[in-house]
């Protein structure tokens, strides 16, 4: 039997717990040589539409950008510290990345495409307003875990997507939020941590709870039951829109993932390959959802794989 939704967030806060059990105060201090806290990248005074930005402590700017995105099941629409806190961030600032950790609205603010728009928005004004920060908009890669993994992948594929339509159904993708709606949302790179991909197969996956109840973070994201919305669930799936001209993916996820099942990060890198995107996917043996994947050695790969896309974007100027 499908343990139930209460029984699934009480672990996803234990999950969170086991990870800083014992913080290590020297890994999880910032070390940046500057940075800007709740700028609000909208102008709308809302706390889902702020982001902080750090430079990195060593090398000379401008830097090239990483966005970041925390996971919450797309319940909080204030957790841009977990970036730091999950030790993530302070490993791009220590490679020569600038940080961009971004708020957005919660499922309870309101209903998707507005996390997408929120995303999309925060890349907008992180694009124009590079030069004030020390940042080279020239390279923008993103990434996020869990619900943040989702909007990650969704931001990727949807490159140069305003809107579309499935099913006479239409949703405004890139929105008109803030002051910057002539500038490019695109991303250069993704990197996926275990993010959720198409929600009508979750339960069938191997999921510890269900998915398709009324009440489940799919579900409150999409304003009803996910089986009920189905057509609204591919306007919100990463995979409806993976084409040719997708930046690069890496996708990790761990095989003991209990509320996200693998097979999110499996499907997406399928579809990913068929249509020739450059992309890797890294299934961790024993990993959990964060426990065994948030881990060092996992960071390094990322951070090898953002450097390279880097470099590929700068030998095409």
């Amino acid at each position: 039997m499908k343990k139930s939704l209460t029984f699934a967030f009480i672990l996803l806060s234990l999950v969170s717990m086991a990870q800083n059990r014992d913080p290590d105060v020297d890994k999880l201090a910032i070390q940046s040589s500057r940075y800007w806290l709740d700028i609000d990248y909208v102008g709308d005074g809302i706390v889902g539409h702020r982001l902080d930005i750090h430079l990195p402590k060593n090398g000379a700017g401008p830097f090239p950008i990483v966005v970041c995105i925390y996971g919450s099941a797309w319940r909080s629409n204030s957790s841009k510290g977990a970036t730091f806190s999950t030790g993530l961030g302070q490993t791009l600032l220590e490679n020569g990345f600038a940080v961009a950790s971004i708020n957005h609205r919660s499922s309870s603010d309101a209903t998707f495409p507005a996390q997408i728009q929120d995303v999309k928005a925060a890349v907008r004004f992180v694009r124009a307003n590079a030069a004030r920060f020390g940042l080279d908009n020239s390279f923008i890669g993103i990434t996020g875990w869990s619900s943040g993994g989702h909007l990650s992948a969704l931001t990727g594929t949807t490159n140069g997507v305003k809107k579309e339509t499935i099913n006479g159904l239409e949703v405004d993708i890139e929105g008109s939020l803030g002051k910057f709606t002539q500038t490019g949302s695109q991303v250069d790179a993704v990197v996926d941590w275990f993010g959720p991909t198409d929600f009508l197969i979750m339960d069938s996956c191997g999921s510890s709870f269900s998915h398709n109840e009324a009440k489940s973070p799919e579900s409150l994201l999409m304003g009803g039951p996910i089986q009920e919305n189905k057509d609204k669930v591919a306007l919100a799936n990463p995979i409806s829109y993976v084409r040719r001209g997708n930046p690069p993916f890496l996708l990790f996820h761990g095989n003991k993932d209990p509320l996200v099942p693998h097979c999110q990060s499996e499907k997406l890198f399928e579809k990913l390959q068929a249509t020739s995107v450059k992309s890797e996917l890294v299934i961790v043996p024993e990993g959990g959802h964060g426990p065994g994947v948030l881990i060092d050695a996992y960071y390094n790969k990322a951070i090898a794989f953002l450097k390279a896309q880097r470099d590929v974007v700068a030998g095409k100027r």
